[in-house]
């Protein structure tokens, strides 16, 4: 039987409005059990210090004029992780910790993929094994440095015995998918980025209100689609997006077009634009892979009840639409879980990363250990 390891996940998404952490039991392999799960908010200085500066972050010139103010963060979201950590009340001095950072600045097609927070800091803070730096041994591969997760999609589908092929959809501030088929390994799995998630909508709501996001999305519901501007950007998007492009930013994408509209106007004109997207790269990768009937959607997104609505109208009937949760998984908790199994496989020098997840050259070890 081989080693079972005890780590933990802490993940800060493209929302920026705090980290998950995933305590998990696994082998790096075929095996892991979920010991924990718990959400910190980040204080409202954290939230929109990430937002404002990712906001004035458009290529690599920007990123060294703000080189002051992103250590600063830097080092604020580093001891925001100390103290969830020492909050865990981790005894086990051979806990392994993956810490993914916040993400401030991803650029696939120049290979570059900031993240924030300083693993050096984190280990003098916390005396525990540190795992970060996921994306860059990939991106020197020849990689995009994302998605990360299918690795750990294809074991938890494989775990609670879901039928294949599947589809699994996470709808974050980005939507990527992947494909799970009966193969075993790394030739089991296929993963994209499909463009906008919740990012359209969380950037509107941030602009235009008081709010953060559209809960249950209650605001698009009392809207109007503006058929107009729904078209046109439909057309200007499937136009300019690079078509392979497995990676995106957030910055990748704006609310310009909503200028205008009324708050509920444009939450529904973004929330039936995000699902369009969504809906129709969906459709064009199940006429080729038409063996797949179920989608599995996790991440924030599936919470948003008319976005989902809306995604089921721009699929082929056949198509099941599943919320991971229905299977006794926590769909909030996916990417924290992944980077606790991501760190035990940079601890073993397993692979994270594949050529047919995010075009690097060959299987690819992620993360830079920091350890007495």
């Amino acid at each position: 039987m081989l080693k079972l390891y005890t780590s933990l996940g802490l993940m800060s998404g493209t929302s920026g409005d705090g980290v998950d952490a995933s305590i998990i039991q696994s082998n790096g392999i075929d095996q892991f059990e979920v010991i924990k799960n718990k959400f910190y908010e980040y204080d409202s200085n954290i939230y929109n210090k990430i937002h404002n500066l990712k906001e004035k972050i458009s290529n690599i010139s920007d990123l060294n004029k703000l080189s002051i103010e992103l250590k600063d963060l830097e080092r604020q979201i580093t001891l925001y992780h100390a103290k969830i950590i020492k909050d865990l009340d981790l005894k086990d001095e051979k806990f392994i910790v993956g810490f993914h950072g916040q993400t401030i600045y991803h650029n696939s097609r120049d290979k570059i993929s900031m993240q924030l927070g300083d693993g050096k800091l984190l280990h003098q803070l916390t005396n525990k094994k540190i795992v970060f730096n996921f994306r860059k041994n990939d991106i020197l591969n020849g990689g995009e440095g994302a998605p990360l997760t299918p690795i750990f999609h294809q074991l938890v589908v494989s775990q609670k015995k879901i039928v294949l092929p599947v589809c699994v959809l996470n709808i974050g501030g980005i939507s990527n998918y992947t494909i799970v088929n009966k193969q075993i390994g790394s030739a089991g799995i296929y993963s994209k980025d499909i463009g906008p998630g919740n990012c359209l909508i969380d950037s509107w709501i941030r602009k235009n209100s008081s709010t953060k996001f559209d809960q249950d999305g209650r605001l698009a519901a009392t809207g109007n689609i503006n058929e107009i501007i729904l078209e046109q950007a439909q057309e200007l998007y499937m136009n300019r997006i690079e078509k392979t492009k497995l990676s995106f930013d957030t910055n990748d994408f704006d609310i310009s077009f909503s200028r205008g509209l009324s708050l509920e106007d444009g939450a529904a004109t973004l929330t039936e634009f995000t699902a369009s997207i969504i809906g129709e790269t969906l459709s064009i990768l199940l006429k080729k892979n038409n063996l797949i009937k179920d989608i599995l959607i996790c991440g924030g997104g599936r919470k948003n009840k008319i976005l989902i609505n809306k995604l089921i109208k721009n699929l082929p009937s056949k198509i099941n639409i599943k919320l991971i949760d229905e299977f006794e998984i926590d769909g909030d908790f996916i990417e924290s879980q992944a980077f606790a199994f991501l760190a035990i496989r940079r601890c073993i020098k397993l692979p994270i990363t594949f050529p047919n997840t995010t075009n690097c050259s060959k299987p690819s070890i992620g993360g830079e250990i920091i350890d007495n």
